[in-house]
């Protein structure tokens, strides 16, 4: 095992001996940047499944109170991109909407005639169209008018107009912060993403996992010998500073804004997909550590070591923060 080390060469070793220097320029950065992203247009690339982007960035504008990324968490949080979804409560297809309010607000989407529950298309603009009614049903109330919309989508107008604004009520107070916060993850950001000050720690944890041998489906337990397979490690480095992230690599690429390759900082997740106009088909992650490369658990019979980030699957990257991991849907709700 540790004839790997002694191997690793001139270049690994330098992103050993400068991880300080790189933790503390990204310190120094996040004084300069300050809260980070100061508003958006459009979507980040390689947010959403690319046969989606056109149906969102054009719905995503239908009325003041949404856009296309508060649209695409929605959905995002609705199906997580499944067109063919189906909830135990009868909701349906990419919206999950109740057969009874698609009967109301269906749209032809795609323009073949015919409202489609199943269509993505459709249910892209149907879920705008939606929205919309309910920012027009909620328009005189104080204070935001996007949170008002999401709160008369959750608990229902009235609850919103009787409370003057998000009613005390613990779900639909969680569900408008959670898309709020998720909709950063889809959003093509304005000016340089914050820096996370999570990140150092992270790193700190994944370093003291080098050399280990990979396991697909290791969670670094007892059980499984300390060992780890990519989502694992990067799972188990930001638990360590108090971020829970899911448990599967594509399900975290939206804990957090995507930064451009040439504004990537340590601590950031690096993405790889078999098809890069679909995050659903991302398939490994690692752990930004600076000039070009990242520590990952690559493959059954590798040991968790230092890769080169660009490679031709390379799909971007998030800057992981809390709430943004918070506002990430789990299975079963877990």
């Amino acid at each position: 095992m540790r004839k790997w080390w002694v191997g690793v060469g001139v270049g690994i070793g330098m992103c050993l001996s400068l991880l300080g220097l790189l933790f503390f320029a990204m310190f120094s950065v996040a004084s300069s940047i300050g809260s980070g992203a100061r508003g958006a247009v459009g979507l980040a690339k390689g947010a959403v499944p690319v046969a989606y982007q056109p149906f969102l960035e054009k719905w995503g504008n239908l009325c003041e109170a949404i856009t296309p990324a508060l649209l695409a968490a929605q959905l995002y949080t609705e199906s997580n991109w499944k067109p063919d979804a189906k909830s135990p409560a009868g909701a349906l297809g990419l919206a999950q909407f109740i057969p009874e309010t698609w009967a109301r607000y269906g749209v032809d989407g795609s323009g073949d005639g015919r409202p489609d529950i199943w269509e993505p298309a459709d249910a892209i603009a149907s879920a705008a169209t939606y929205d919309c009614a309910l920012a027009k049903d909620v328009k005189g109330v104080g204070g935001d008018a996007t949170n008002n919309m999401l709160a008369a989508y959750n608990a229902g107008p009235y609850r919103v107009i009787q409370s003057g604004g998000v009613p005390a009520i613990t779900e639909t107070q969680g569900y408008v912060k959670s898309i709020r916060d998720l909709e950063k993850s889809f959003a093509r950001p304005v000016g340089r993403v914050a820096p996370s000050q999570q990140a150092a720690g992270a790193i700190y944890f994944a370093q003291a996992q080098l050399g280990k041998p990979y396991l697909w489906g290791g969670d670094g337990t007892k059980e499984d010998g300390g060992r780890f397979d990519c989502s694992g490690l990067t799972k188990a480095a930001y638990a360590s500073v108090g971020i829970e992230l899911p448990r599967v690599a594509n399900d975290q690429w939206n804990a957090g804004a995507h930064p451009k390759r040439d504004e990537l900082m340590p601590g950031d997740l690096v993405f790889f997909a078999h098809n890069l106009n679909d995050p659903r088909s991302i398939h490994h992650v690692g752990l930004y550590v600076g000039g070009g490369y990242m520590i990952n658990a690559p493959h059954t019979g590798a040991v968790n070591r230092f890769d080169k980030i660009d490679t031709p699957d390379y799909i971007g990257a998030t800057r992981v923060t809390d709430a943004g991991a918070k506002a990430l849907p789990r299975p079963n709700g877990v």
